[in-house]
């Protein structure tokens, strides 16, 4: 195997800082993936199950990170699915634009660190 055919793979997570860290919860690749859901779908059901993850599951993923980060990140309508809040939306759009930065500097470097081998 060459470097050519290497690829780094980075999981960016958001943990809350120290004063705030009562539970262990964290902002992840997973949380990411159900708001992201939720956004597409206006559901946390449906977000759910496109990920092949139980609705109870889902529901407590994230009431477990809304309490750890202190923010809430859903507005649940009952029947009528849910919605990501702005702090949602901005904390996902953080997420993912940092996720891409990370994910574009390691191949850069391990594309330099290979023409170094």
């Amino acid at each position: 195997m060459h470097f050519a055919d290497i690829s780094p793979r980075i999981k960016l997570s958001f943990e809350a800082s120290p004063e705030h860290r009562d539970h262990d919860a964290v902002f992840g690749r997973g949380v990411a993936q159900l708001c992201r859901g939720v956004d597409r779908t206006g559901s946390l059901n449906k977000a759910a199950k496109e990920l092949g993850m139980a609705y109870s599951k889902a529901w407590r993923i994230m009431k477990h990170t809304e309490e750890t980060f202190d923010i809430r990140l859903l507005d649940r309508n009952g029947a009528h699915g849910s919605t990501l809040t702005d702090d949602g939306k901005k904390l996902l759009e953080a997420y993912d634009e940092l996720q891409a930065d990370i994910e574009r500097y390691a191949r850069e470097r391990l594309a330099a660190i290979a023409k170094r081998a």
